[in-house]
């Protein structure tokens, strides 16, 4: 019997079978690998599915921002504030 996998991307939710033109991001704490759709790739665990390039650049935008959280300060706007 053959299994019939889908996928759902992870920014819109979209699901397919036939995963076309996405991409398959793998990440971890201190590291970020996008990938052209591929079986293997999209098989692992760390493994994030998406069904084109703007939302897979929008996984990466937040990804970006988790890591660099809290901001750094903006001493120049505080001196500012305080005069």
């Amino acid at each position: 019997m053959t299994s019939v996998l889908e996928y759902r991307c992870e920014i819109c939710g979209t699901v397919t079978n036939n995963p076309r033109h996405w991409f398959v991001i793998q990440c971890g704490e201190i590291e970020l690998t996008v990938q052209k759709w591929n079986a293997p790739a999209a098989a692992d665990d760390r493994a994030r599915h998406f069904c084109g390039e703007a939302h897979a650049q929008v996984y990466i935008s937040r990804w970006f921002e988790a890591s660099c959280t809290p901001p750094k300060p903006d001493f120049l706007r505080s001196s500012t504030a305080r005069s």
